[in-house]
């Protein structure tokens, strides 16, 4: 029988093909002291950034440097494209889906030639961020997940 009480858990994955980080080794004092949440980077090796979760696709950035996911849970995952990439203004960057659209995990979201963004940008580490994280409470991330889960969230 199904418990109403029960929380549900919702896995996040990695966004993107690399190697997963600690917000600690984003170049970028804002991600790194979690100012606008908690969670992981990724190092990407691709340039085919996908939602990490399953939701509400409910920001995509006129820039297309970034986009957020809402999980059916109410969890907000924040993908953040490189360090400094507002700054391009969206050149180089292709956007795949708009903002409103119910989105799966895998789906790409953005792309973008990831070897032209690295010349013009101070880095291309891409912060994963729960920014509501005073509604939801977070694993700790497995640096170590590859093609698993990197997350798990709950609501409070």
């Amino acid at each position: 029988m199904l418990n109403p009480f029960k929380k549900i858990t919702e896995s996040v994955y990695s966004p993107v093909s690399g190697r997963i980080v600690s917000l600690d080794e984003v170049p970028d004092p804002v991600f790194a002291k979690r100012s606008v949440g908690d969670g992981f980077a990724v190092i990407p090796t691709d340039g085919s950034f996908r939602s990490p979760v399953d939701g509400e696709l409910v920001l995509v950035a006129k820039t297309r440097h970034a986009f957020a996911v809402r999980t059916h849970e109410g969890a907000e995952i924040l993908v953040h494209i490189g360090i400094d990439t507002v700054t391009l203004k969206g050149e180089g960057f292709t956007g795949h889906r708009q903002a409103g659209e119910t989105v799966s995990r895998g789906d790409i979201i953005i792309s973008c030639d990831l070897d032209d963004m690295q010349s013009k940008v101070p880095s291309m580490v891409t912060p994963v961020l729960l920014t509501n994280g005073a509604k939801f409470g977070m694993t700790p991330p497995d640096f170590q997940a590859g093609a698993a889960s990197v997350i798990t969230v709950r609501k409070k």
